[in-house]
């Protein structure tokens, strides 16, 4: 049995193909899709093992499974599928502002950024400390125009005030999530998708499995103050992190949003 050259094509096909498992990975960890998809990276290894060895039989077996699990994949993995096109269609790539940022030359916008996120800690400070419920979702690199359509459509700039009055009890903005994107507020009252994770802990409600619903198909961040406990939650690809010091919410925040 001869070894195949080995070419520097080799090793980029190589390196790309594992960073597309692992990018499928981020995008389906936390879900009901991971067992599966854990099975499929193994069935696909072996049948590759096989047609190595020149194991005829098994290596035709398994490619005709794997030839045919196409179109069942598409079924298995719909939502995995469509939040991966969003993200993918909705990235403007090329956007000259975004470039630019990129190259850091927009020095401005982290100190934007940072005043953003010190009125939405605040808030969220605020109303911890009144056990207020809240749901705040702050965009990233992706769209979120397929959840805005919604809720109500706003245009407000970030401020704590107007972010402890719009999820006051009485208010009539108070149902739903609120999308803040870039230094504005731009809807309430809007309606995420809940998951269906099952690994959740009982003691997270509707607020919590709307977040995670949200980070679980876009790129968002998602913030939660607890009505029961006052607890404020972050929740960033689908994984929960609880915080009772205000500065390391901020901090955390910022370093997502750099």
């Amino acid at each position: 049995m001869e070894l195949p050259d080995f070419r520097i094509l080799d090793l980029i096909d190589i390196v790309l193909f594992a960073a597309l498992i692992f990018y499928i990975y981020r995008l389906v960890k936390g879900t009901a899709a991971i067992n599966i998809f854990i099975g499929i990276v193994i069935i696909y290894l072996i049948y590759q093992v096989t047609v190595f060895l020149q194991m005829e039989m098994l290596s035709r077996a398994l490619g005709a499974f794997t030839g045919a699990g196409v179109f069942a994949l598409i079924v298995v993995f719909q939502q995995e599928l469509r939040r991966f096109l969003l993200m993918l269609g909705s990235t403007n790539f090329t956007s000259k502002r975004r470039f630019l940022r990129q190259l850091r030359i927009f020095n401005n916008d982290k100190d934007n950024n940072n005043n953003v996120v010190d009125e939405i800690v605040t808030a969220c400070k605020r109303m911890s400390a009144t056990k207020t419920g809240a749901l705040i979702a702050i965009k990233r690199d992706g769209s979120l125009d397929f959840l805005k359509n919604s809720g109500d459509t706003m245009d407000i700039v970030v401020n704590a005030p107007i972010i402890q009055s719009i999820f006051y009890k009485n208010s009539t903005l108070h149902d739903g999530a609120m999308i803040i994107e870039d230094n504005k507020i731009t809807a309430t009252r809007v309606i995420l998708p809940v998951s269906d994770n099952r690994k959740i802990p009982q003691r997270f409600g509707l607020r919590h499995r709307a977040a995670l619903g949200l980070t679980e198909r876009s790129n968002a961040l998602a913030i939660i103050v607890s009505e029961e406990t006052g607890q404020v939650s972050l929740v960033i690809n689908g994984e929960f992190d609880s915080y009772d010091d205000m500065d390391d919410l901020s901090d955390k925040i910022k370093s997502h949003l750099a």
